[in-house]
């Protein structure tokens, strides 16, 4: 399979807006959110930014909660299956050690996709050390990593720390955008390499 799996530090760190952004990007890959708990319709946000394809099957839970609260059980080998065809954009729900189920974690689906991650990060405070810590815990299972992107207010400092500290390249900085259109979501996205997906 051939893609990208873009992860977050944490829970609304901008993982939809990075997923919309490669997909606009890729135009040629299929976005998949296989596992989307709360009210909000990510896979719906991702079409009105990038136009793209979105593959809609995957887990729906409509409460916020971690993955493994919801009312069914998520076998990861059953999503595996139902996965679409490649180059995908794969979105992670919350963070790499997010619980799924009752003994695995989203890192486990990460290692049975073997797609590249991507981490998305905050430029704010407290984002160096959550941003290290998904670099151990990725590299702890020995997957590739892509690169980050850090969200929010350009922030110097901390994006030297993240590239010293974790021995990673800070690919590209995200600005807010008021208001989220897709005109300037795709030209900002010309920032992104072109060579993310061999």
């Amino acid at each position: 399979m051939r893609g990208l799996f873009v992860t977050g530090t944490d829970t609304g760190v901008g993982k939809t807006v990075l997923s919309a952004a490669l997909m606009l990007r890729y135009p040629e890959a299929c976005y998949w959110k296989p596992i989307q708990t709360g009210s909000d319709d990510d896979t719906a946000e991702v079409r009105r930014l990038s136009g793209g394809q979105a593959f809609d099957e995957g887990i729906r839970h409509p409460d916020p909660v971690s993955p493994h609260l919801s009312r069914t059980r998520i076998d990861l080998d059953a999503l595996l299956e139902r996965a679409p065809a490649s180059p995908v954009i794969v979105e992670g729900a919350g963070g790499v050690l997010v619980p799924v189920n009752e003994s695995q974690v989203m890192a486990d689906f990460m290692v049975k996709l073997g797609l590249p991650i991507m981490i998305a990060s905050r430029t704010a405070l407290g984002t160096i050390n959550h941003t290290l810590l998904t670099l151990e815990a990725l590299r702890a299972r020995s997957l590739k990593i892509a690169g980050v992107v850090m969200i929010g207010e350009r922030n110097a400092g901390n994006r030297a720390a993240i590239e010293h500290y974790g021995k990673v390249s800070v690919l590209a900085e995200m600005p807010p955008f008021v208001p989220l259109a897709p005109d300037s979501l795709r030209a900002w996205a010309t920032n992104l390499p072109k060579d993310l997906i061999a």
